[in-house]
């Protein structure tokens, strides 16, 4: 057991998801870096340990409803408890010339993507918020996009587009359904980063595009739930 708070972040061997657990270790919380690749999630943990910090790494397969039950169980036994949960891993297959128009969309590639970036965020807020109830304390970060924006909705990526308007409506519906208890659920957009997934012209830092998660992993008990979030700044769906 530790008095610590703990948190998850999936995908969190590289890019905003590292950035992530580093800086909620700083903030001297106990993290567990999730990765599909356990060797990638070891490394990843390892350097984050040499910088002094309290991250530890586990593997998890979002799409694998058995990986995601282990993850629980792990907790479960070993923490019984638990504070934050940052539903980071997601993929982009459609970020090409190819994947531009919705009368191009191929229906393997919107299925794919939305196994990983809906699926598995369902499954593992139906897993792990329960672990968060026996406190009743919990924070629930949900990383969306503005390209998920309906008000914004335009052509291009597709299948993106739909997965993560998808996980803005899971945001919704758990924030929803956890009123009246300090469970706050929310949705960020990280924005355009410099990330394998945002590419090299993109221009905030992997530091910029955590630092509102951050903020929403952290929140007060009088905190937001139910919104969508951009430089710490509410924007619309």
């Amino acid at each position: 057991m530790t008095s610590k708070k703990l948190a998850i972040v999936t995908g969190a061997n590289r890019g905003i998801g590292f950035e992530t657990c580093r800086q909620l270790a700083k903030k001297d919380i106990q993290v567990i870096l999730t990765s599909r690749d356990e060797t990638k999630g070891k490394a990843a943990a390892e350097q984050l340990q040499s910088e002094g910090l309290d991250v530890s790494s586990y593997p998890l397969d979002v799409t694998n409803a058995e990986s995601i039950e282990h993850l629980a169980q792990f907790i479960r036994e070993r923490f019984g408890k638990l504070d934050i949960l940052v539903n980071n891993a997601a993929i982009a297959l459609d970020f090409s010339a190819d994947g531009s128009s919705v009368f191009k969309a191929k229906i393997s590639t919107i299925q794919q993507m939305i196994e990983t970036n809906v699926y598995g965020p369902l499954l593992i807020c139906q897993a792990l918020i329960p672990l968060m109830q026996i406190n009743n304390y919990g924070r629930v970060v949900n990383v969306s996009s503005g390209a998920g924006q309906l008000q914004e909705m335009r052509s291009g990526y597709p299948a993106y587009r739909m997965s993560k308007t998808a996980l803005n409506s899971l945001t919704k519906m758990f924030a929803y359904e956890l009123q009246g208890t300090n469970i706050l659920v929310n949705s960020v957009c990280p924005g355009w980063v410099k990330t394998d997934m945002g590419g090299p012209n993109a221009p905030r830092t992997t530091e910029q595009g955590a630092d509102t998660i951050v903020w929403l992993a952290t929140l007060p008990d009088d905190g937001p739930t139910g919104g969508f979030f951009r430089e710490r700044e509410a924007i619309a769906w």
